[in-house]
This record gives C-alpha cells, sequence and structure tokens, in this order.
C-alpha cells in the first residue's frame, strides 16, 4: 500500500536566508507546501523573500509566522536556537514538525530540551550537508538540497511519527537521509566539516598577514584556490559553529597538529623516504574515500 501524500498547509519559515529560503523553494518547486510564511530577523530580508517568491507572507514575528504551521524550520544560527524556540514554543502544537539546519546537534538539542520541555518531541534535529559560500536570500536555490545527504539526530523524546514524517519530507525533496546519535554526529563533522574550515581560514590569514601575502597570494594557482574555497564562508554562521562544538573540534584539531608534526619532523630531519611514507599514506587514504560511501552510525 502506497503511503498518503505529504503535503503541508503552512511552512512557517524562521530565518529566510541561503537555507532556509532554499528549502522554502524546494518545498514550492515539488508542491509539498501550500503557503510559506516566513520571518527574518532583518525586515529587508523577509521582504526580499516576499518579492523573490520565497515566501508569501511576511510575518512581524516568529512567533506570528508558526502560528497555523503544521511545519515549522528553524534555519537561523546556532547561537540563536534556544531564544527562538521561546519565541515560538507558545503556538506549537503537539502535530507540528519542527526542524533546524543546524551543522551542531547537541547544543542545539540541549536548547530544545531546556525550552520545549514536555514539547521537545515535535522537534527532529536535522543537518542538511549543502551549502554555499554566498550568504543571503538571493542566493536561495530550489536544488540546494537535491541530491545531498541529511542527517537527523533524533532523541529518545523524538515523536515516532515526526521522525517518519521528517524523513519523508527530506527524501520528497531528493535527499539521502540518514539517522545518528547526536554525539556521533558532532564529532564526525568536527572532523571532516569543521576542522577543514578552520585550517583554511587559518592558512589564509597566516598568508595575509605576512609582508608579502598579497605577492604570494597573486602566484596561487587552481590547488590553492579549490583548497581554500570554503575559508570564504559567512563569518558569522562559522563563529557560531566552531564555539558550540569547540570540545569536538579541539580534539580534532590536536590529532591533526599532532600529523602536521609528523610532516615537519620527516622535512626538518631531510628523509624523503619519510615525506613519501607519509604523503603515500593520504593519497592511498584520499583514493580509496568516495563521498557519502559509508553510512554513519548513530
Amino acid at each position: 500500500m502506497n503511503a498518503p501524500t505529504l503535503k503541508f498547509e503552512q511552512l512557517g519559515l524562521i530565518g529566510c536566508g541561503l537555507m532556509g529560503g532554499s528549502f522554502a523553494l524546494a518545498l514550492k518547486k515539488a508542491g509539498l507546501v501550500k503557503r510559506v510564511v516566513g520571518y527574518s530577523k532583518s525586515p529587508s530580508t523577509t521582504e526580499r523573500a516576499r518579492q523573490m517568491g520565497v515566501i508569501d507572507i511576511e510575518a512581524p514575528s516568529a512567533l506570528l509566522a508558526v502560528s497555523g504551521a503544521d511545519l515549522v524550520l528553524l534555519a537561523v544560527p546556532v547561537s540563536a536556537t534556544e531564544a527562538t524556540f521561546k519565541a515560538i514554543r507558545h503556538l506549537l502544537s503537539k502535530d507540528t514538525l519542527v526542524m533546524d539546519v543546524g551543522s551542531t546537534k547537541r547544543d542545539v538539542i540541549d536548547a530544545a530540551r531546556r525550552v520545549l520541555k514536555d514539547q521537545v518531541g515535535v522537534f527532529v534535529p536535522a543537518h542538511p550537508i549543502a551549502g554555499k559560500e554566498l550568504a543571503g536570500v538571493e542566493n536561495a536555490d530550489p536544488e540546494l538540497y537535491y541530491g545531498r545527504q541529511v542527517i537527523l539526530t533524533p532523541i529518545e523524546r523524538t515523536e515516532p511519527v515526526q521522525l517518519a514524517k521528517a524523513t519523508r519530507l527530506w527524501t520528497a525533496l531528493g535527499c539521502q537521509v540518514q539517522t545518528m546519535a547526536p554525539e556521533a554526529h558532532d564529532a564526525a563533522y568536527a572532523a571532516v566539516s569543521h576542522l577543514p574550515h578552520m585550517i583554511a581560514f587559518a592558512l589564509m590569514n597566516a598568508i595575509a598577514d605576512q609582508e608579502h601575502g598579497k605577492e604570494f597570494l597573486s602566484l596561487a594557482g587552481p590547488g590553492f584556490r579549490d583548497f581554500t574555497r570554503i575559508a570564504a564562508s559567512d563569518p558569522s554562521v562559522w563563529r557560531d559553529i566552531l564555539v558550540s562544538n569547540r570540545e569536538e573540534l579541539i580534539a580534532q584539531s590536536r590529532l591533526f597538529q599532532r600529523a602536521l608534526r609528523a610532516f615537519e619532523a620527516a622535512i626538518a630531519d631531510g628523509n624523503p623516504d619519510a615525506v613519501e611514507a607519509l604523503v603515500d599514506k593520504a593519497s592511498q587514504a584520499r583514493s580509496r574515500w568516495r563521498m557519502n560511501a559509508h553510512k554513519p552510525h548513530g
């Protein structure tokens, strides 16, 4: 027997930037929502979202954006999650599906527990592995999530019906949906996302702070361009991510520093065999890796 068609009456969108705007456009394109009511901290952003057709109605507050909504998406910086939950909790019903798109999960879940209390079961923490360097609703794209992974990190109190609904929704948008424990999520993405961003930021700063930094940068080629692409990411977004996942990130940073010191020692010793062995180890690991090839474990 086929499952009933997934259709939402109203999306209450809190945060009408790149991630939230792309989600709204994707829902509309897939015919999964009748109307989108949006709110952003900046009224000009909300107005621009309406002009672009990202949202149908501008809400003057986060609370009014979720009034009558059977689907709510928090697309705000992770540091704003708790305040957002406080702003909307009074109009959430037991049938409302609430999700976020934050890159860290334990802090978001802790905020949900503190604020939503007995209502926390309606919240399905989500992390779509998608994005662009260019932020803002102007860059919203209905195809942003298509073909991408979405990690759901339910907790023991997450309602099974809401988890099933969230899984069907993201699947309907063309996503590969996986579930894992919040702690495992944060450890994994500290290694494969948050640390690489921090390294890219640090490398750009290290070069820019040198006397001849501008000259060096003018000589850089495609390899440098590709390696440092993520250094152009939104500072306010990554400030929150790096700080909120600091314990896991620092642990990964120390492991990276140990690996870097191994390279430094081999090079300082003038030991070409040791250097080649280290490069070969990395080269083989990279050759074996395929994006999304293995499912994470909860």
